[in-house]
């Protein structure tokens, strides 16, 4: 058994060997810039700021490491679709032919909504939720954000975001190997509206805005989700139905 296993850990070797390359390429690019990378970060949090508050460090090795995490955060992303066409690589011996031809759109599409999701999350929920989180106590407390928590947060908001987001070409990939179909996620709902709003709350801060910001998005995509699965389902039959 192990050597029926041995060639695949082998080829998963390979593969994550390569992704962790790519990413770490593209940490030594961005780290040559990543101080316009990290006025960029901070952009939303400096408008959310009230007259008198500054971004701040408290530790002395904090500064350095905060150029690292920002570095590596640019290069992953960066990176994401040679990772995108690595994992897609691993899993296309156990494709047929006809699924093969899928890498190029996949591994576009994949990047595409990972982009969206964390666009959505930098252009609406990080100026909401920070205005809010910021503003609510500002009368009584003065805002000194630590930068190294800062950009933890941030980092952290976005990859989320760009995951949720690639749910749409998760359920196309499920639907093309027949794991899924547009009943099955129907029947599926209700329980995915409760899935959807527990991961929201893990991964947004404590408050209800950027829980509702996160989770109505992902119930849009599950809608959407659904219709991609009835169609690419349908799609298969009709070929089914040709070779036949």
């Amino acid at each position: 058994m192990f050597e029926e296993i041995k060639p695949h850990l082998v080829e998963l070797r390979k593969r994550l060997g390569i992704s962790v390359a790519s990413v770490f390429v593209m940490f030594m690019v961005c780290f040559s810039f990543w101080n316009p990378i990290l006025a960029w970060m901070t952009e939303p949090l400096k408008d959310a700021l009230p007259a008198g508050s500054n971004i701040i460090f408290t530790q002395v090795q904090e500064p350095f490491f905060t150029a690292m995490k920002v570095a590596f955060f640019a290069g992953l992303i960066l990176a994401l679709p040679i990772i995108f066409w690595q994992f897609w690589l691993f899993v296309a011996p156990g494709l047929y032919d006809n699924e093969k031809k899928y890498v190029i759109p996949f591994v576009l599409s994949a990047t595409a909504m990972f982009l969206c999701g964390a666009s959505f999350c930098y252009f609406v929920v990080i100026p909401l939720g920070f205005n809010f989180l910021i503003n609510f106590g500002g009368q009584l407390f003065t805002a000194l954000p630590s930068i190294g928590e800062y950009v933890g947060f941030f980092t952290k908001l976005l990859v989320a975001f760009g995951i949720a987001f690639e749910l749409p070409v998760i359920t196309f990939f499920l639907a093309k190997l027949g794991l899924v179909d547009d009943k099955a996620l129907k029947g599926f709902f209700r329980y995915a509206v409760v899935i959807i709003f527990i991961f929201s709350a893990i991964m947004t801060p404590p408050d209800v805005l950027s829980q509702f910001l996160m989770a109505f998005p992902l119930m849009g995509l599950y809608g959407i989700s659904i219709y991609i699965a009835k169609v690419a389902n349908t799609k298969d039959k009709d070929e089914q139905d040709l070779d036949e």
